[in-house]
């Protein structure tokens, strides 16, 4: 992998000069905004949508709030993994960072020295993205685009070749969805149990919400034991 980034005919070197190229044409402050972007901005920007996706289903309620609780649990559960799983796989490949075999790229953040196949920010973006969009379509569509965006940053930063990009979001989909039948098949049950908690519960659907269900069914049982009242009544 290290030998074919060396070559300057490779189209992965070639997309990394003109995407890091845009860099040297930006203003010194639009590169600082890349730069924060890039290295954090996104990251908690795909938690923060977690958040809100696990609010909007809060509030909703329903029979379905824990399975969707639990689907949303493994978004940072699946990026976790996936990070786990890169890490034998860069010890395998040793791809020094594009900065280290190429001159004149523009990098924005220093200090990193770690090899460079595959990219840590991809694989995570994308896991979460993924996982967010198992659970909801809606969310996870946004997730799936702020993980493109990543993977766009770490090229134009000069930290990552695209193909390391790819990578990322190869592995991160793949945890995301193989293991996801497994993760539900676990963490269901565990939000259902939360969800039935008097203290946690609220975790899973607003206690409003969560009265709104058991409503359904206690007036029924208020009027079965009303009725049943009246019958012994009318027998007495």
């Amino acid at each position: 992998m290290a030998g074919l980034a060396e070559s300057g005919s490779n189209p992965d070197v070639e997309l990394l000069y003109d995407i890091n190229g845009l860099a040297k044409d930006a203003p010194h402050w639009f590169d600082r905004v890349m730069e924060y972007v890039g290295e954090y901005g996104l990251l908690l920007a795909l938690v923060l949508l977690v958040l809100w996706c696990w609010w909007s289903v809060r509030r909703r309620g329903g029979p379905d709030a824990a399975p969707s609780v639990a689907a949303l649990v493994w978004a940072p559960l699946a990026a976790g993994i996936a990070v786990l799983v890169n890490v034998p796989i860069r010890g395998f490949v040793e791809r020094p960072r594009p900065f280290k075999s190429h001159e004149g790229l523009d990098v924005l953040v220093d200090g990193k020295n770690d090899f460079s196949f595959v990219s840590d920010h991809a694989t995570l973006t994308m896991a979460m993205g993924v996982a967010l969009f198992v659970a909801n379509r809606r969310f996870g569509l946004v997730g799936i685009a702020l993980a493109l965006l990543e993977g766009f940053c770490r090229v134009y930063m000069g930290v990552h070749y695209p193909t390391d990009v790819v990578g990322g979001f190869a592995l991160g989909t793949a945890v995301a969805l193989l293991l996801s039948p497994l993760a539900m098949m676990l963490l269901t049950p565990l939000a259902k149990a939360v969800e039935r908690s008097p203290r946690a519960g609220w975790l899973i659907a607003a206690r409003g919400r969560a009265r709104v269900g058991r409503d359904a069914v206690i007036p029924g049982a208020r009027r079965e034991a009303a009725g049943t009242a009246e019958e012994r009544d009318l027998a007495a």
